[in-house]
């Protein structure tokens, strides 16, 4: 129809106006909700101010009762946004939302129906103007008539209905607009009204008041500043040669008489059998004692009684300024002559001896003699007892200018000397509980007894396997050595304890390091007095070249002691042994076992030819003598009770 572009266009022009006016009302309506709640929530945490526990505040009753005051005006206040936010959403939001959602929505729906309806109409237009005035058929054309009678009808029903419509929106829109905004000012107006009957003429002189507070504390505040800004630039004009690591004493002398004295030192905590490391700390004086406090901590912890300590200066090669705090009672060991000793017992090792017992002793501190079956006790040799200790010398333990392995060789770079190196080993990750994915070797299924975690100090080749005083040389070389070549670095592993075999691991990539076969394992110790140093020789054939045989002793460290190690080592060993026994025996049985039904197996074959024989011929004894002179040659191996079984069968 001409002329209703201009109604259509306008009320799309209406529902795009409407729709941002809709938002924009909606985003009002938001805030105000947020900011009902959000005074809520600060009268609620201004009411919790006095149950909080500050540090420094302390009991502040004045500014406790002025923070409540300022809770109780304040939640009178949230209680007025919130009546504002429901007057909001009844008289600003519910009409402008009404309109948007029925009446812009209705336009909509009959612009479609009026739509639809034109079309059905065009339709039985265009099939009315079809019918042939020469063949009329009358059936037809009442049929065609009917429908364009009934689109027609409808077409105007649906026509009127929406001009309608489109003409009622030119008043509606005038409700839609200034509706809301009507709600929206008397809320406001209401709002203001509550706001001015809480603002009573008391809380302005409250406000006033607490207005005059503030500018005093400000004040204080900035004369506050200002003196902290001086003492700073006098602090830093006085202390700016202090700030040089060795201040000239003339200038800046000792004060001796202090009776407490704070600041940050460095102690040093040993952390293996030569190692050490530093760690600084706050330390400070609290009458006679020495306290400690880590950082974060509030208060410190007792270190020492001082009282009774002696303190000395020290010189250390890898620090400055160092001392010494020694107590009375013998408890603190003195670490320079810990150091004094190790650095003797490194000269004394590339110094000649008479013979090896002075060697010997010369490594280990003065203690008392331990009796025979304590050393048997920590020590174990799978060969025969060793000779007497004075006629062994030196020489005929380790060889002279014997190289020192420090460090743990991979085995994909080197294979251990004697072992043959099988597909696939080098490299391999060990499952600790062992278990593993794919084919199990004679190795991987040994039982896991037990995991140590130790750290190799260094390995050689010794000449003799037969007496423990070799891993006691050993370790003397092995400790001198480390001593005088400055070597404090030490790889950890963890020692895999089975029925088979010692098995050194990474604790990081779980792959095996080095593996020791039990039946190699000829000799085993641990150190007299150090029971955390345990020893054993392993003994290997050589190459292809060479056929001999050489014996290589290890030396570790261990967290516990060596001996629960070595306890380990022999049980494992007598396991594994007494597993092989009662393989062997049940292989013995199994054979017996197969030789006997193969008896019995031939002779119910014998049984079966003679039974045949007896069916075929059966007055004629001869195949019965044939039979029976074949059999009786097999008698010989059968017992007494195989040849009365065969007689019966026969």
């Amino acid at each position: 129809i001409p002329g209703d572009g201009v109604f259509e266009e306008d009320a799309a022009a209406i529902s795009n106006y409407v729709n941002q006016l809709f938002q924009a009302m909606h985003r009002v309506y938001d805030a105000q909700n947020e900011l009902s709640a959000a005074t809520h929530l600060t009268s609620k945490l201004l009411k919790e101010y006095e149950k909080q526990h500050f540090p420094l505040g302390g009991d502040d009753e004045v500014m406790n009762s002025t923070l409540q005051q300022f809770a109780k005006v304040i939640d009178e206040l949230s209680s007025c946004h919130a009546v504002l936010s429901t007057q909001l959403a009844d008289a600003m939001m519910f009409p402008i939302t009404q309109f948007k959602e029925r009446d812009l929505k209705e336009i909509l729906t009959l612009k479609e129906v009026f739509q639809i309806a034109s079309n059905d109409h065009d339709a039985a237009i265009i099939r009315y103007s079809r019918l042939s005035k020469r063949r009329e058929n009358e059936k037809i054309k009442a049929e065609v008539t009917e429908d364009v009678y009934t689109s027609r009808k409808k077409q105007h029903q649906t026509m009127m209905h929406y001009f309608c419509a489109l003409n009622t929106l030119q008043y509606k829109k005038k409700i839609a607009v200034l509706e809301p905004l009507l709600g929206y000012m008397q809320a406001q107006i209401s709002f203001f009204k509550m706001g001015s009957e809480n603002l009573t003429e008391q809380l302005e002189e409250f406000l006033t008041n607490i207005g005059t507070s503030v500018q005093n504390v400000r004040r204080e505040m900035e004369c506050e500043i200002e003196n902290m800004q001086q003492t700073i630039e006098d602090l830093e004009v006085a202390s700016d040669p202090l700030y040089l690591p060795d201040p000239d004493p003339a200038k800046f002398p000792v004060h001796r008489n202090l009776t407490r004295k704070a600041g940050y030192l460095n102690a040093r905590n040993k952390t293996g059998l030569v190692s050490s490391s530093w760690e600084r700390q706050f330390y400070f004086t609290q009458g006679g004692n020495l306290m400690s406090q880590a950082r974060g901590d509030v208060a410190g912890g007792l270190v020492m009684d001082i009282d009774n300590c002696s303190v000395m200066a020290v010189d250390c090669e890898d620090r400055r300024y160092c001392f010494q705090i020694t107590s009375f009672d013998g408890k603190n060991e003195n670490p320079e002559e810990i150091a004094a000793r190790v650095n003797q017992s490194a000269l004394e090792a590339v110094t000649p001896s008479p013979s090896f017992q002075q060697r010997h002793e010369s490594m280990r501190p003065t203690v008392q003699s331990r009796s025979p079956a304590a050393r048997t006790s920590s020590t174990g040799s799978l060969g025969s007892e060793s000779a007497v200790l004075s006629a062994l010398s030196l020489d005929s333990l380790v060889a002279p200018d014997t190289p020192i392995q420090f460090d743990i060789i991979s085995p994909v770079s080197e294979d251990l000397p004697g072992q043959a190196k099988s597909s696939g080993q080098s490299g391999r990750r060990t499952n600790p509980f062992g278990e593993t994915g794919g084919s199990k070797s004679e190795t991987e299924d040994s039982i896991l007894h037990q995991l140590f975690i130790v750290r190799f100090l260094g390995s050689m080749e010794v000449k003799s396997d037969e007496s423990p005083d070799v891993v006691y040389e050993t370790m003397r070389q092995i400790l001198a050595a480390r001593a005088i070549h400055n070597i404090f670095r030490m790889t950890e592993s963890h020692l895999l304890v089975t029925c088979d075999c010692l098995k050194l691991i990474d604790p990081q990539t779980q792959v095996t390091r080095l593996r020791f076969p039990l039946p190699s394992v000829v000799l085993y110790a641990t150190h007299q007095e150090n029971k955390r140093l345990f020893g054993f020789v392993l003994r290997t054939s050589g190459g292809r070249a060479d056929s001999r045989q050489t014996s290589i002793c290890y030396i570790f460290e261990s967290n516990n002691e060596g001996e629960k190690v070595l306890v380990m080592v022999i049980f494992d060993r007598k396991a594994s042994e007494k597993q092989k026994e009662m393989e062997r025996v049940k292989e013995k049985q199994q054979k017996e076992l197969t030789k006997q039904k193969q008896i019995e197996k031939d002779l119910e074959e014998q049984s079966r030819l003679i039974a045949a024989s007896n069916r075929s011929n059966p007055s004629s004894g001869e195949g019965q003598f044939v039979v029976l002179s074949s059999s009786q040659s097999e008698d010989s191996d059968l017992g007494e009770d195989g040849k009365k079984k065969r007689e019966s069968e026969t």
